[in-house]
């Protein structure tokens, strides 16, 4: 997948943008646990930023996914995993579906906002009891006349305590699992909606993940994104953007890892002379600089047919599980060679150590991207 010079003017203008407007605050974020969400996205909206491949006629820019992915790849250009994890659920995590099968009025109430940063989206996807397992939720939305009526909770909820509303997937009926959930775009502030607590995470510092209780929220029908019954459909398109994003963000952080470690094993000096000079050092770094580059292939194939209109679910699995793990690979490996210093708070490396780790869990773990995959090989056991 070539990117044009379209596709770099749009990488040069974010950059711009990310050491501008990200970067020299980052530090102050991640000290702060949180960053004001609303002020940047009102920025990045005015932009276009926001709204890449979303429709023009709601304040979109109309271009194709490959645009998104090389905004995803930009992104990396921040230097923490936080914010672009934030920006993320905006452009590529909360949004898609409503793009695609919400109704006219539905997008102009939550698209077009969104899109030009006056509103702040979250994804209310995972629950304490369901993770991963997104057909184990316990969310409920009861048909009550013109309304539903939501009971239940949401957990690990990215930018849950400054939304302004929540792409919510709830149950709408007793029947198969698969079958029995709907979307809905639901207003933040709607009575009964309680952020319970601001969670305190290992990494991915500056942004704000809450645990959200919904107790008689009452919305209208009308908020529902799509056919009832389809949610859980609708969600797993939204995780293939999702899963692609994590993938394509990844790229530019392992490779500024294995930057910084060059020039760290260069000037440090043990034994008579610089650390990189041990074979063992420049052979390590060069397999891993391979597989970046590996992976980017990967991502990149992944796009080019998923642009072309293809099922890329084997691929984007497999990006996004080679993303997870090439992370903890890089991260720890680079740590390593950095010695005691590694280990303090002030070397960069660490930040990539923390705020990495959650490449492999979330938008499902690791397990089940290989369960995906297995199941589009035909290898995956019947089950009983």
């Amino acid at each position: 997948m070539p990117f044009t010079t379209e596709h770099r003017q749009l990488q040069d203008s974010l950059k711009t943008f990310i050491d501008r407007e990200i970067n020299p605050h980052v530090d102050e974020w991640e000290e702060a646990g949180i960053f004001p969400a609303h002020e940047l996205f009102a920025k990045m909206g005015r932009l276009g930023f926001l709204g890449i491949n979303k429709p023009a006629e709601y304040g979109g820019m109309g271009l194709d996914y490959s645009y998104a992915a090389a905004m995803a790849e930009t992104l990396g250009h921040i230097h923490c995993g936080a914010i672009p994890m934030a920006i993320g659920v905006q452009t590529d995590m909360a949004t898609p579906a409503l793009a695609r099968f919400g109704s006219d009025t539905l997008r102009e109430t939550f698209l077009r906002p969104t899109i030009a940063g006056e509103m702040v989206v979250c994804l209310g996807v995972s629950e304490v009891g369901a993770g991963s397992d997104v057909a184990a939720i316990a969310t409920t939305a009861r048909r009550d006349g013109d309304d539903y009526v939501i009971n239940g909770g949401k957990m690990w909820t990215t930018n849950g305590t400054q939304a302004d509303w929540m792409c919510l997937l709830a149950n709408t009926g007793d029947g198969p699992a698969h079958k029995n959930k709907s979307l809905f775009c639901m207003p933040m502030k709607e009575k009964g909606v309680q952020i319970a607590r601001k969670l305190d995470k290992l990494g991915m510092r500056a942004s704000d993940t809450a645990q959200i209780f919904l107790e008689d929220v009452r919305i209208p029908a009308r908020y529902r994104i799509g056919e009832e019954g389809e949610g859980f459909t609708y969600q797993m398109l939204q995780f293939q953007e999702e899963r692609l994003w994590g993938a394509a963000s990844s790229l530019l952080p392992l490779e500024r890892a294995i930057e910084q470690t060059i020039e760290y094993t260069r000037q440090r000096r043990a034994f008579g002379k610089p650390i990189l000079d041990n074979q063992v050092v420049h052979f390590r770094l060069a397999e891993m600089k391979t597989e970046v580059e590996a992976l980017r292939a990967l991502i990149y194939r992944a796009v080019r047919l998923y642009v072309q209109g293809q099922d890329v679910t084997q691929l984007a699995s497999m990006a996004k599980l080679k993303a997870g793990r090439l992370t903890r690979e890089v991260a720890d490996g680079c740590l390593q060679f950095f010695g005691g210093m590694g280990f303090m708070n002030e070397t960069p490396i660490t930040r990539l150590y923390r705020d990495g780790r959650l490449v492999s869990i979330g938008a499902g773990a690791d397990e089940i991207m290989l369960g995906i995959i297995c199941k589009t090989m035909g290898t995956l056991p019947a089950r009983t």
